[in-house]
């Protein structure tokens, strides 16, 4: 049981060590992306597949220092009925 357990771990952790490490580039006979019309220059491979900082917002960890009281919220209404 043991010995399977360490098998299977030793393989996949050659399995994962097995990824590409070559730099990207279109399949042969094709070009890359045609540029968007607001960009003044083609953008490379790396720029296209990294992702926006929309996509991969930044992250606030800072702590509330003191309470603040809320401003007026024109907005928050009770619900109709």
């Amino acid at each position: 049981m043991i010995r399977a357990i360490a098998l299977a771990v030793s393989l996949s952790l050659a399995l994962s060590a097995c990824g590409g490490r070559v730099k990207l580039k279109p399949q042969e006979g094709a070009s890359m992306p045609v540029k968007p019309e607001d960009v003044q220059a083609q953008p490379t491979v790396d720029a296209m597949i990294s992702p926006s900082t929309q996509a991969n917002p930044k992250r606030s960890d800072e702590l509330l220092k003191r309470s603040e009281e809320r401003r007026e919220d024109k907005f928050d209404l009770p619900p109709k009925g």
